[in-house]
């Protein structure tokens, strides 16, 4: 706080300004237009953090989502067609999921986030994350995982976007309380990168050097 006799000065010689103009009935001196472009007050940053914070995680979420998808469909298409069904069998793996299951689990579950951070209904054909039973060679399987894609990356555009509802899903930890349209989107991208490692083990143990790590 400034001291008292710093502040009175200043007020009277304000005052005196004032009632100087009022006597003599001129108008205040303007401020010329460029001049007062230079000296307006400027917004403070607080008041833009939310625009920008949405700009820059979208942004963010796009850069890794599109790793992802790089990653998770170069190695899906890398498996040999007659390798979807294997599963490992030495050690601790009795009833694992084969390789074709792996891929579509993680398809349904991509699914599943995406509807709920678009305020959308459940897929009816992801069953209990296991997708469609239709889905079965491997061509149908990378149709499934592509177009899971694109559902999750409508929901990563939808960053920000005030009118798209967010809805809770069944299969997330968050409650509808808690639930986030960036949160589900992150849980979605940990879950498959997660399932990623089990397939590059599936597919180093049949041979086949993942695309992401191949020279």
């Amino acid at each position: 706080m400034k001291p008292l006799n710093c502040i009175l000065p200043g007020l009277l010689c304000l005052a005196a300004n004032c009632t100087s103009q009022a006597q003599t009935h001129q108008p205040p001196t303007l401020v010329p237009e460029g001049q007062a472009a230079i000296t307006a007050p400027q917004p403070h940053a607080g008041e833009t953090d939310g625009i920008l914070s949405a700009q820059r995680e979208k942004r963010a979420l796009q850069i890794l989502f599109r790793s992802l998808q790089s990653h998770v469909v170069s190695a899906a298409d890398a498996m040999p067609a007659d390798k979807y069904g294997f599963a490992p069998t030495d050690g601790e793996f009795k009833g694992v999921r084969t390789f074709g299951q792996q891929v579509k689990h993680l398809a349904a579950t991509n699914n599943i986030l995406a509807a709920a951070a678009l305020g959308e209904n459940p897929p009816a054909d992801a069953g209990d994350e296991t997708g469609p039973e239709t889905v079965r060679t491997k061509a149908e399987i990378l149709d499934y995982l592509n177009s899971s894609f694109a559902h999750l990356s409508k929901a990563v555009d939808a960053i920000g976007d005030t009118s798209v509802p967010v809805r809770p899903s069944p299969i997330s930890p968050l409650s509808a309380t808690s639930v986030t349209r960036l949160s589900l989107i992150v849980e979605s991208l940990i879950h498959a990168f997660d399932h990623y490692g089990q397939m590059v083990e599936y597919l180093r143990m049949n041979g086949v050097v993942p695309p992401a790590s191949q020279p």
